[in-house]
């Protein structure tokens, strides 16, 4: 028996679960896929709030997070956490909302916004809060589900964290994708991130130095459901990141990602209601770019309407 059903194992999914289960809730998560196989798993990821609405809220729960992720990074070898420096180009704090005012470590320089912030290890930090769960008690079960009711049937509340399985599930219609192409490369020596997004344009450009290579990006391609690496699309994010630091044309490529963003036209969606046979639903979707960005953030919030 469980009190809580959380569908997904995503960030969003399993940060919320072990929030739940840190409060004292048994969880149970359900998921049709490992963790490690998840759009999560394939994130960059860089704190920082990325294509994600609404912008009146989503503020707080990035610096919730944000400052979680500054106490993990004490760990980083077991959280996956490390706090780096880098530049985005082209920002000022004159075009951000007020939560950007409230960073300690950043500061506008001639090409941008120079700062220090928590960059995740995806892979680690997915395997670490599997186990973070798992020592609060609750347990990941390899599982689809149908519906919400066939989860209801084995608790009295369910969190859907489905990302874009919600368009079916729900089902919700403005829920969309956002395809994101990732090359990995042998690290040059490059010990900082980059980026430079272009909202009107579908190309990014940025690159992220992790323990295991140098990821270089990006698109986002909306309604663009391909999975499979595109081999021109690969040449010129290379290109790109190659304009900004010459060395990484040389780089040998380790590999290509690709991940489906789930962005939703009314922005993240974190409310709850009752079932038509019994029990409560709670959603905590839509996340966009920005999952790994606001996850503790909605976590709380959903916790705090399971009830």
């Amino acid at each position: 028996m469980a009190d809580v059903i959380v569908v997904g194992s995503g960030v969003i999914g399993l940060t919320t679960a072990v929030v739940l289960a840190e409060s004292g809730r048994r969880v149970r998560v359900w998921s049709r896929e490992p963790a490690a196989t998840t759009t999560s798993s394939v994130a960059g990821a860089l704190w920082w709030p990325y294509r994600i609405e609404p912008e009146a809220l989503v503020g707080d729960w990035a610096l919730a997070t944000l400052r979680v992720y500054e106490e993990l990074a004490a760990e980083p070898g077991e959280t996956g956490v490390r706090l780096v420096a880098g530049v985005h180009r082209g920002e000022r704090f004159a075009g951000l909302g007020p939560w950007a005012r409230q960073l300690r470590a950043a500061a506008e320089v001639a090409d941008g916004l120079r700062a220090t912030l928590p960059l995740l290890d995806m892979p680690a930090h997915l395997g670490w809060l599997e186990r973070r769960l798992a020592a609060a008690g609750g347990t990941v079960e390899r599982r689809s589900a149908s519906s919400f009711e066939e989860a209801a049937a084995e608790a009295p509340a369910v969190v859907n964290c489905t990302g874009l399985g919600a368009r079916d599930l729900v089902p919700d219609a403005g829920v969309r994708p956002v395809r994101g192409q990732l090359t990995v490369v042998e690290n040059p020596g490059i010990d900082e991130w980059f980026t430079e997004a272009d909202p009107a344009s579908s190309a990014t450009t940025y690159f992220f130095p992790q323990p295991w290579g140098l990821v270089l990006g990006g698109t986002a391609e909306v309604d663009d459901r391909r999975t499979e690496p595109d081999a021109r699309t690969a040449e010129e994010i290379v290109a790109r990141c190659a304009r900004i630091r010459p060395e990484i044309a040389g780089a040998r490529i380790i590999g290509h990602r690709v991940g489906l963003r789930p962005s939703r036209d009314a922005g993240v969606r974190i409310e709850a209601g009752p079932m038509p046979g019994g029990g409560r639903l709670v959603h905590n979707y839509g996340h966009g770019g920005a999952g790994v960005t606001v996850a503790w953030g909605c976590a709380r919030e959903a916790a705090r309407l399971v009830g």
